[in-house]
């Protein structure tokens, strides 16, 4: 076995490949971009070498600084992990001339599998079921257009060289089909180096079905069953599982031969994955599933396949690696289910976009089926990350990219950390899972939290009748806020009455010198939000008017004025013995309070189904954050001026985030329309189209196509048509 292992990739992968190499007793050598330089994976590594700045093209694509990396540190292999440079063939070749082995399959497998249009043409001749499309080498758009046209539309354009559902695109009619080419070539240049696409038949109702595969060095190839990744948004997974809902053993056979069938096609060492897609219109059918494509690494939805055969498949790989074979097909088995969700920094409610910045907060509990006292997980921004055995148990288990007081960053993929449960049966692993999701704390950046709990408990989810479409199909049931401005803002005054009761009898108007835990940043309390609570409470009853040594769980109200995006509102609280009851908008809500903890108080809520949820709450800046039930909604304190303020400035368009114009789609004098494409925007490798907020006249612009812009940059500015004509 090895005694030196390089990680050559960054965030959880890197951490979970760690994990399992201390394990075995093998030295970690991690490398990291500027970026990067305090990020978990690097201080976990026993060594690290620094590759260059932020970008991922200057530092963890550069294969020649990450061989010399592994020369100056003695590593004997590279473990790749997913993404980067794994399904790199001129990295793998590049590894064995340097006499350094290469955690996965050889240079010659890559390439057969790393081109989408040559691998179907290789299963083919293999025997393997392949989609109908036109998979050939004129890449002449005009040539493209019309075997779309011949194939019937809906079709799917694909990057040959893509992969995370980068370079791809869904087009449902022939007018569309120009843009939407070049939109898929203009991805796959520069993510991948590689504009060729081919095109495919969209199967309708299309599931997506894959299946883990295993080679060795003596030519034994073995499958470990199927996962179920159909819950996907732009072609990029959301929800895994194993194994599939609905699957016989007739269709599994089948569908398990045809993926060993197709890894031996290609002399497959190592893990891999057979995709298929699968006609999802009725149930599974032994011909109804078409090789999609072979992803030649570890998968991001792994962890599902071990929880559900036991096996440590980066143990597999490390093994195989090193000359060892792997099991007999006989021996592996599935027991249970499992599942998984991907937990991104983003905005769902905002079109996902993805939102960068500090994680003030971040704790996750297991997944736990028998719904007893919950483990908690909490990483340390100065400690260790803990063992294997700290972030995983029998129930479930949770892959983090992240730590509490680390930054979300602009320069790579939102992921923030894979969710995994782990239950006898679908419907304990999907309660279990939910529950686990609905309990996150995670605060200082926006989070698909709530949009995968509703994912979780949507009843055709439940049911399994889910196809890739799935989320589009429900969108506006998964994103748009369950919990109600008004309940939110009750939520908040309830917290702060109870973060106020913990201050002691000296309370003064500097705030921030409370101790309220590490969750609260130091600058972030006192300056605007709680002065002006503070001077401007005309209520009798207030804490703030009193100083008659108001102590805990006393009986107080005080009135507060919070605004968010919906509107405006005047909730009054009234303190009482172990609770907290808001009036808001002529509703009232209780709130339960059960203890009350350095970080944060831990109150309970009964919400309209009945549910009894956690709330957190938490200063950003001079706003107050609030997560109940797995929603966030964010409040400043209301004043008239800048509600007037925010009114005048809805016509300008500013940047969500960091990035670089890719496209400007409208000139100034252009008259447009509330959801009009204004322009393109590529961040955190991903294109995002900007939209006007109202209808009205392009004022003025103040970029151009290929400008860098930063987040909050004014970029378009709308004005009505009088006010334009004027």
């Amino acid at each position: 076995m090895f005694k030196t292992l390089l990680i050559a990739n960054r965030g959880e992968i890197a951490r979970r490949v760690m994990r399992t190499a201390k394990r075995m007793g093998i030295r970690t050598v991690a490398v990291y971009s500027e970026a990067d330089a305090d990020a978990p994976h690097v201080r976990e590594a026993d060594e690290a070498v620094l590759l260059g700045p932020a970008p991922s093209a200057e530092s963890y694509l550069r294969a020649d600084k990450i061989l010399e990396a592994a020369k100056q540190t003695g590593a004997e292999a590279i473990h790749p992990g997913y993404g980067f440079l794994s399904e790199n063939a001129d990295f793998a070749r590049a590894c064995a001339e340097a006499g350094i082995k290469f955690v996965g399959p050889s240079p010659e497998s890559i390439e057969a599998m790393g081109l989408k249009d040559r691998a179907k043409k290789l299963m083919e001749e293999a025997g393997v079921p392949v989609t109908p499309g036109y998979h050939g080498d004129n890449q002449d758009p005009e040539h493209l257009q019309n075997a779309a046209d011949a194939i019937g539309y809906p079709v799917l354009i694909k990057a040959v060289a893509g992969g995370g559902g980068k370079g791809m695109r869904k087009v449902v009619a022939a007018a569309d089909f120009a843009d939407a080419l070049d939109s898929c070539k203009r991805e796959a240049k520069s993510s991948f180096g590689n504009d060729e696409v081919l095109i495919e038949k969209f199967i309708e109702n299309p599931r997506h079905i894959e299946v883990q595969v295993f080679g060795d060095s003596r030519g034994r190839v073995i499958h470990l069953f199927e996962r179920d990744c159909s819950l996907q948004r732009r072609h990029q997974k959301v929800i895994e599982e194993a194994p599939a809902p609905g699957m016989t053993p007739n269709v599994r056979a089948a569908m398990c031969s045809a993926a060993v069938q197709a890894a031996k096609a290609v002399n497959y060492e190592g893990a891999g994955t057979v995709e298929f897609i699968v006609d999802g219109s009725g149930a599974l059918r032994e011909d109804g599933f078409f090789f999609m494509e072979m992803n030649t690494r570890l998968q991001v939805e792994h962890p599902v396949t071990e929880m559900v055969t036991g096996l440590d498949l980066v143990e597999l790989q490390l093994k195989v690696a090193a000359g060892g074979s792997v099991p007999e097909q006989d021996a592996i088995h599935l027991n249970g289910h499992a599942i998984e969700a991907r937990l991104y920094a983003e905005d769902p409610a905002n079109g996902f976009l993805p939102s960068i910045g500090r994680l003030d907060a971040f704790q996750i509990r297991l997944p736990r089926p028998d719904r007893g006292i919950p483990v908690s997980l909490q990483y340390e921004a100065d400690s260790v990350a803990p063992n294997l055995s700290a972030v995983q148990n029998k129930y479930g288990r949770i892959d983090s990219a992240v730590e509490r007081g680390g930054e979300v960053s602009m320069h790579y993929d939102p992921m923030i950390a894979k969710v995994i449960a782990w239950a006898p049966t679908r419907v304990a692993a999907l309660t279990s899972l939910s529950d686990s999701l609905k309990h996150a704390a995670i605060l200082g950046v926006k989070t698909n939290v709530a949009f995968l709990v509703r994912c979780l408990k949507h009843n055709a989810f439940i049911n399994g009748d889910v196809e890739t479409g799935f989320i589009d199909r429900n969108l506006r049931d998964l994103v748009d806020p369950l919990l109600s401005s008004e309940a939110a803002a009750s939520a908040a005054v309830a917290a702060l009455a109870v973060f106020s009761e913990n201050l002691n009898s000296t309370f003064s108007s500097t705030f921030a010198e409370a101790d309220l835990g590490p969750y609260v940043r130091s600058n972030g309390i006192s300056s605007v939000f709680m002065n002006r609570i503070a001077s401007h409470s005309n209520d009798p009853n207030s804490p703030w008017n009193t100083g008659d040594g108001w102590r805990p769980f006393g009986r107080k109200t005080f009135a507060l004025a919070l605004s968010d995006e919906a509107g405006s509102y005047r909730p009054v609280a009234e303190v009482k013995e172990k609770s907290v009851s808001v009036v808001c908008c002529g509703e009232t809500h209780e709130f339960e309070v059960d203890g009350v903890f350095a970080a944060w108080p831990r109150m309970f809520w009964t919400n309209d189904s009945g549910e009894r949820v956690e709330l957190v709450c938490h200063f950003e800046g001079d706003q107050l954050a609030v997560m109940l039930d797995g929603e966030r909604h964010l409040f400043s304190e209301f004043r008239p001026d800048a509600a007037a303020d925010a009114a005048e400035a809805g016509g300008l368009v500013k940047a969500p985030m960091p990035g670089k114009v890719l496209s400007l789609n409208v000139a100034e004098g252009d008259t447009v329309s509330k959801g009009q494409k204004l322009l393109v925007l590529e961040a955190m490798k991903m294109e995002h189209a900007l939209a006007a907020p109202r209808d009205g006249v392009i004022a003025s612009i103040s970029i151009a196509a290929g400008d860098q812009v930063g987040e909050g940059d004014a970029l378009v500015t709308l004005a009505d048509e009088e006010e334009a004509a004027a």
